[in-house]
């Protein structure tokens, strides 16, 4: 059997950069699991599913961005022991260690919205969260001149499910350019009453959506795709608080999967009372209440926030001191998440808040909730620099 001192679940931005973080400050035996050969910068998807990025600008060899230093397990974790701690991978191996982090991210939950797989197979659904889907959303979109389509933003946990308005915001914005908005219908699938459930942003979304004519179905979700055999008829039934709404004749639906943890998380000790299985943490500290030597960060952790990858950056900080001084005192982590949603081709914001929904500002000087072409462009090209060369790198 196998034995590290510090075991993560997960090779994504949660743990490499956690690992970097913990080689960097002395940690000796740092070992991640992690089955993909590729690593990606998801924030870059939403891009690529808008014609401004490649999938190229995203994805590194999982080899190029593991931390020096760091046992490197390329296999997939089946099940694990909360109480030893320990893993075991799909070759059968079990991992034992003194200190276990889990951040795997979340999985699609395909079986929650009927058809929607198919959909994606046949070409008329997908969106920039599932990387498969990414490269084919822009080119489904880019040529329309009129016809219905359907954007969703996915019920929570999801991977920063904010981001699903990229897409639709900066596509609103190119067919307003190209003149054939008007001849497009366009719907917005919400799981709550606004956007985002931040005052001032969502009155600026509220504008920028009612300027380009999209229809806002609020505290809604998708319940059904079907194509009707023969007919090339196209059918995506929304369930709302009034009763469903079957929105016919869809030329495309950017529909964004629901997700839950992993299984091997959800069925384990590990899991918290919600649906999605995610695992149960102290929000501030991250451990786990029932098996101290268990930590938790990311998307799988309950952290009661929306995840993002600027909230990360938070958690690893907080995480790495924990571990590395066990005998205390512990640093909190306040629920600081933050959103980046375009409202047009080269216009962001950054709309960021702690745990309970307060808004933060990480730079006094300006309101980041105003849209500018300087946040789009720290987005889209200064952050992924950022991410490679120092957030993977335990600097950030």
């Amino acid at each position: 059997m196998d034995q590290h001192e510090v075991l993560i679940v997960g090779g994504g931005n949660a743990g490499i950069s956690l690992a970097a973080r913990l080689l960097r400050d002395g940690v000796q035996d740092v070992a991640v699991v992690e089955s993909e050969s590729v690593h990606r910068y998801r924030p870059l998807l939403s891009y690529v599913a808008a014609g401004e990025a490649t999938m190229d600008s995203l994805e590194r060899p999982a080899a190029q961005v593991m931390p020096p230093g760091c046992t490197w397990i390329p296999e997939r974790v089946v099940e694990v022991d909360p109480a030893a701690p320990a893993v075991v991978t799909d070759s059968g191996r079990r991992i034992a260690c003194t200190t276990l982090v889990v951040c795997p991210g979340l999985e699609e939950d395909w079986d929650a919205v009927p058809g929607l797989r198919e959909a994606y197979a046949a070409g008329w659904a997908g969106s920039s969260f599932v990387v498969e889907s990414a490269p084919r959303v822009w080119p489904a979109l880019r040529d329309l001149t009129s016809g219905r389509v359907v954007f969703t933003m996915p019920p929570e946990p999801a991977p920063c499910g904010a981001t699903a308005l990229k897409p639709l915001l900066m596509a609103c914005d190119h067919w307003r350019r190209s003149g054939v908005l008007e001849a497009l219908d366009v719907h917005l699938v919400l799981p709550g009453p606004t956007p985002l459930g931040v005052p001032e942003a969502d009155r600026e979304l509220g504008r920028t959506l009612a300027r380009y004519g999209v229809h806002v179905l609020r505290e809604a979700r998708v319940a059904e795709l079907t194509e009707l055999t023969g007919l090339d008829e196209r059918r995506v039934a929304v369930a709302t608080p009034g009763g469903e709404v079957v929105l016919d004749d869809v030329t495309y639906a950017h529909v964004v999967p629901h997700y839950r943890a992993p299984r091997w998380v959800a069925e384990s000790e590990l899991a918290g009372a919600g649906a999605a299985g995610q695992a149960e943490v102290d929000p501030e500290t991250m451990r786990h209440p029932r098996h101290p030597q268990v930590w938790a960060l990311g998307d799988v952790a309950d952290l009661g926030i929306r995840p993002s990858g600027g909230a990360l950056r938070r958690q690893v900080a907080v995480l790495a001191h924990n571990l590395r001084h066990p005998e205390g005192p512990e640093q909190r982590y306040d629920g600081y998440t933050v959103m980046p949603v375009t409202v047009a081709r080269q216009r962001l914001m950054f709309v960021e808040v702690d745990r309970e929904g307060r808004q933060q500002q990480s730079l006094r000087v300006l309101d980041l909730v105003r849209p500018r072409r300087t946040s789009w462009w720290v987005d889209r090209y200064a952050l992924p620099v950022t991410y490679f060369r120092r957030i993977l790198r335990g600097k950030v």
